[in-house]
């Protein structure tokens, strides 16, 4: 069995590493993933994506979390979105939890996510919000992680193949 760390990236190492994001959000996305994106997703529009997240995370905006393997390859990742209004800051935004096809079923974005509520109480935020495409596992996980459903919204986003999908909202008191 594999065995995976996870440990934060600062932005020098998010921008060091930009491929290795870049393969796993490819992946998810070809593997029909509801992340922002449609499919396909070139490699410019991923290196783009990951470029601002790597200046955000070295603005202190958020943090982001990887999962890799013995050889120190990234197979998972999710961010915690810090920056907020003034008026919420207990608050942060769940976004982004993607683990590789080749590292799934193996209880790592339960990790991921038990990783990014640890470092959500560490920066005092006791309120977590995210959302998922409604119907996906991913709805599912998040109700078997404790998190509660706030409801949906119908004909939301469209799924990176272009079809339209409802939005799930939940929120999760730490």
């Amino acid at each position: 069995m594999t065995t995976y760390s996870i440990r934060a990236l600062s932005g020098d190492d998010l921008s060091r590493r930009i491929d290795a994001l870049c393969e796993v959000l490819e992946n998810c996305v070809s593997g029909g993933a509801s992340v922002s994106f449609m499919h396909p997703l070139s490699r410019e529009k991923s290196l783009r994506f990951w470029s601002n997240v790597a200046a955000s995370t070295t603005r202190g905006e958020r943090i982001v979390l990887v999962a890799e393997d013995e050889t120190g390859d990234i197979v998972g990742t999710v961010q915690l979105i810090l920056d907020q209004p003034e008026n919420q800051p207990h608050r942060a935004d769940v976004s982004k939890l993607l683990v590789h096809e080749k590292a799934r079923r193996q209880g790592l974005a339960r990790r991921l996510m038990d990783a990014l509520e640890t470092a959500a109480q560490a920066n005092a935020k006791t309120v977590l919000v995210l959302d998922t495409a409604t119907g996906s596992g991913a709805e599912n996980f998040y109700l078997q992680c404790g998190w509660q459903r706030v409801g949906e919204i119908p004909r939301y986003a469209l799924m990176p193949q272009g079809n339209v999908t409802a939005t799930t909202f939940f929120y999760k008191f730490l």
